[in-house]
């Protein structure tokens, strides 16, 4: 006969389903009211030859079970962190929770690196095949040195966050809850409207695009579009990649359209006039203050089961819910809920990308260049024109290939 699951477990479950029945009402209540073009189907084949296809397919596939290895490899070392007391970590956490402020700071710098080093093996399998098909541009030294700065950022941010992790734990008892909400809105507000000046020129140089030809035709579309555009950057991707790919990122002083150096030079007149179209469009959708309203709408009840989870698995283990030992149930907790609520989260993203494909046409009104600038970007990047449907449906950020190529085509179409 069956064991009837604890109370605890079950308020888990209830709360668990109502944080993803909530992160789909966000997505509801968050995701564009512009009409989006609705893509006609069309084959692979029709855009890309075999060879274009098998050489996609080589690498992504192999990528792709990379990716999910180093997925398990994360979720195995924080379930084992959060589970497993060998006498070694049950000394050290019995030490941090001496002092817990300050033992939460070095509990949470010591599981950021450890998560880190422990993707490492395959991280660098996986640039070592980019490199190998002409993806990366960047040997194993440079790489190296790129990790070693996410380790130091990854540990103060790990430190800082553990530190009032705990301070919170303590202070608030069983209405942790709340104050983590405040603390999970309020910080990713700041890290959007800080990343673009503080984090980003670490890894890469940032410099205004200068005038000239580019400049002009970016200012002229903003003008069309009536979008107030900010500052435009040229970011040096080539030294890491030979992607294309352009961003908007930024919060009010820091707002900016970032493009990459590859993208610059790689496309023609037509495809860069596209790419510009659809950041412009983020912009004049105000995409990034629509994904800051998803997080505060999910946060409440995402970081209750966050809380309910770490005091059950701590209890299970012997540890105060409130002191650094806590930690590593905490972090795992915090990954569980992050996927389940990321999972809608994607829904929303491939919703505002396909409004800002939909902007980018309606403004150049050059269908033919969008579809060119699709394809070129899929062969550039060596991107699976049309991925599995359930890894789409669970990681996809974007429309795939062919679904935007598909838009691309009826509204050519639907002008002609």
């Amino acid at each position: 006969m069956l064991a009837k699951p604890s109370r605890s477990v079950v308020r888990i479950g209830v709360v668990a389903v109502a944080a993803i029945v909530v992160a789909e009402g966000a997505v509801w209540l968050t995701r564009p009211r512009a009409e989006t073009i609705e893509p006609v189907a069309v084959p692979e084949r029709a855009y890309f030859n075999e060879g274009e296809l098998q050489r996609a397919s080589d690498f992504r596939d192999t990528q792709r079970l990379i990716g999910l290895g180093a997925l398990a490899v994360e979720g195995g070392v924080l379930i084992a962190l959060a589970l497993w007391r060998p006498a070694p970590l049950r000394r050290v956490l019995d030490a941090a929770s001496r002092r817990p402020i300050l033992g939460g700071a070095a509990v949470g710098a010591g599981i950021s690196l450890t998560l880190l080093v422990a993707g490492l093996p395959l991280g660098t399998v996986a640039n070592e095949r980019a490199r190998d098909f002409g993806l990366s541009t960047q040997t194993l030294g440079p790489w190296l040195g790129d990790q070693a700065r996410a380790a130091a950022i990854g540990a103060v941010l790990g430190a800082f966050s553990g530190a009032l992790a705990v301070a919170l734990l303590r202070w608030l008892g069983n209405r942790f809850w709340i104050g983590g909400t405040v603390l999970v809105i309020a910080a990713t507000a700041v890290f959007t409207w800080l990343a673009p000046v503080v984090l980003a020129p670490v890894f890469n140089r940032f410099e205004p695009l200068p005038s000239g030809r580019v400049r002009s035709e970016v200012l002229e579309l903003g003008r069309r579009a009536g979008v107030t555009i900010g500052q435009v950057y040229r970011v040096d991707a080539s030294r890491r990649s030979n992607a294309i790919n352009a961003y908007v990122d930024g919060l009010g002083s820091t707002k900016r359209v970032v493009l990459y150096d590859n993208t610059i030079r790689e496309l023609t007149r037509a495809e860069l006039r596209s790419v510009v179209a659809h950041e412009l469009g983020h912009v004049e959708g105000d995409d990034i203050p629509r994904g800051l309203l998803f997080v505060a709408l999910v946060a409440p009840l995402s970081v209750l089961f966050a809380q309910l989870s770490t005091g059950a698995l701590a209890r299970r283990s012997g540890d105060d819910p409130r002191s650094p030992a806590a930690l590593p149930a905490l972090a795992l907790s915090v990954a569980v809920v992050a996927f389940l609520v990321g999972v809608p989260g994607n829904q929303l993203s491939r919703a505002i990308e396909a409004r800002a494909d939909t902007f980018a046409l309606e403004l150049t009104h050059d269908p033919r260049a969008f579809v060119h600038l699709q394809r070129r970007l899929a062969v550039s990047n060596l991107s699976d024109p049309e991925p599995p449907a359930a890894l789409q449906a669970i990681l996809g950020t974007h429309p795939t290939t062919m679904e935007r190529i598909g838009a691309g085509i009826a509204y050519e179409r639907s002008i002609r």
